[in-house]
């Protein structure tokens, strides 16, 4: 289990997009453990009323909360962590989305790059000094096995036909990949960033994708809860999982690549 900081505290955990049906399970299943204080990073209150409400009576746990951010959004998720004033021991990136036709954010960044990629990157940033402040702690950035087909000279598809399917897959192997970068970035610290594949689970997002889904929420949350909650000792650092335990990542092999991705992603302002 992460431990906290100290006895008397909790310990801290975020889950982005934890309105979503591996989200919630996600922050329910860290929410059994009557330890843990969870907090659902999302952008709609009512749902993010709904969604604790439902986690606290299932659970029991009454230290669950929520903030609205909107994950697309640079100045919001920096201002919401220039007003965090409490340790952060684990933070799950979950966010996404993939909507049918190209849209955009408010700043003009393709709104599924801005979400599932730009979302990641700058939570992590914005919370690094937390984390190493919190350490051990550790980041999960859930990702998928259904992943490929990065074109880095067009991350936003301003020059290819946008598909949601071909974006949603870019910005996996992005998260696989930008994982692969933070946790070299956090060597010299006690924080461990992996990358993982949930479960298969009948979705929004799934749908949108026009997929369904064979395993219920709380089978696809297994492998994001269990890197939340395993001793830190136990995590490798910069290693993709699925199915709880480490598989190939074929995306970070290439550093020249992976160093291109970020210095890019650290140019969004």
């Amino acid at each position: 289990m992460v431990k906290a900081m100290k006895n008397s505290e909790k310990i801290i955990a975020f889950i982005t997009g934890a309105t979503g049906a591996i989200g919630e399970a996600i922050a329910r299943n860290i929410a059994i453990d009557l330890n843990y204080q969870v907090v659902l990073v999302v952008r709609s209150e009512n749902k993010a009323k709904n969604a604790i409400n439902n986690i606290r009576e299932e659970t029991g746990n009454q230290n669950v909360t929520y903030k609205i951010v909107d994950l697309s959004n640079k100045n919001e998720i920096f201002q919401f962590a220039s007003e965090w004033d409490k340790p952060l021991h684990v933070l799950v990136n979950n966010a996404a989305t993939t909507p049918r036709s190209r849209r955009e954010n408010k700043n003009g960044i393709e709104l599924q790059f801005a979400t599932n990629v730009l979302g990641y990157f700058w939570m992590i940033q914005a919370f690094t000094e937390r984390l190493i402040q919190s350490a051990p702690s550790r980041i999960v950035n859930v990702a998928s096995y259904w992943a490929g087909g990065l074109q880095i000279e067009d991350l936003e598809f301003k020059k290819r036909n946008y598909n949601n399917d071909v974006a949603y897959r870019q910005s996996k192997q992005a998260n696989r990949m930008l994982s692969t970068a933070f946790a070299e970035r956090f060597t010299k610290h006690k924080v461990a960033v992996v990358s993982c594949h949930p479960g298969d689970v009948n979705s929004q997002l799934s749908n949108d994708l026009g997929f369904g889904g064979h395993e219920t929420p709380d089978e696809g949350a297994s492998t994001p809860v269990w890197l939340s909650t395993q001793a830190f000792e136990k995590l490798e650092s910069g290693k993709y999982y699925a199915h709880k335990r480490i598989e190939h990542d074929q995306f970070s092999q290439n550093k020249k690549s992976i160093e291109e991705l970020y210095d890019i992603c650290n140019s969004y302002t």
